[in-house]
């Protein structure tokens, strides 16, 4: 699979909105306004914070990214959340391959080797249908089966926007629900 070369972490650290996926049984079904802050930590390891709304609560997980190889320029990073998020003693690991990115790090697409997730991301809430249907081939033509992509929802006001992002308040139960479907 052929993954983004000297991504410039700084660039790519802030929000991003999830335009689609596909996705993952730890998040939770019937999200809207699913979005992901990145923050480039002191280590060089990326504190994650994915968020999603559902029946209007705001449901959250943190985590930790990090590159495979530190001495690689291709961007292979691998996430790491812990279960339970509030008794972190069980590491879940993922793989963060970026196999798109804009020039200007306005949208990226990123999958992983087995191919069984994949994340469009825009830095809107919405993206150009040409630039998704170009991702869309480009996914398709990287062995994925694009018919599994669901698109996100964005409603119109979308959440409200804080200078800090808050702790959880579901208590960090996300991985709990997410495990029952919910």
């Amino acid at each position: 699979m052929e993954v983004v070369k000297g991504v410039d972490l700084e660039k790519y650290m802030g929000r991003w909105y999830e335009i689609a996926s596909i996705p993952s049984r730890f998040q939770p079904k019937g999200g809207v306004n699913t979005r992901a802050t990145y923050t480039l930590n002191p280590d060089s390891t990326v504190h994650v914070l994915n968020e999603t709304w559902t029946n209007g609560k705001r449901g959250s997980i943190e985590g930790t990214a990090y590159k495979v190889d530190p001495q690689s320029d291709e961007a292979k990073l691998k996430v790491k959340f812990y279960v339970p998020p509030f008794l972190p003693i069980f590491p879940v690991l993922g793989d963060y391959w970026v196999i798109a990115l804009d020039a200007d790090y306005r949208w990226a697409m990123v999958g992983q080797p087995s191919r069984k997730f994949l994340w469009i991301l825009s830095r809107e809430p919405h993206l150009d249908e040409e630039i998704y249907n170009q991702l869309l081939e480009k996914a398709r033509k990287e062995g994925y089966n694009v018919d599994l992509l669901h698109k996100t929802t964005h409603t119109a006001q979308g959440p409200e926007e804080e200078q800090e992002t808050p702790k959880p308040k579901d208590g960090g139960v996300w991985w709990l629900k997410a495990l029952f479907g919910k």
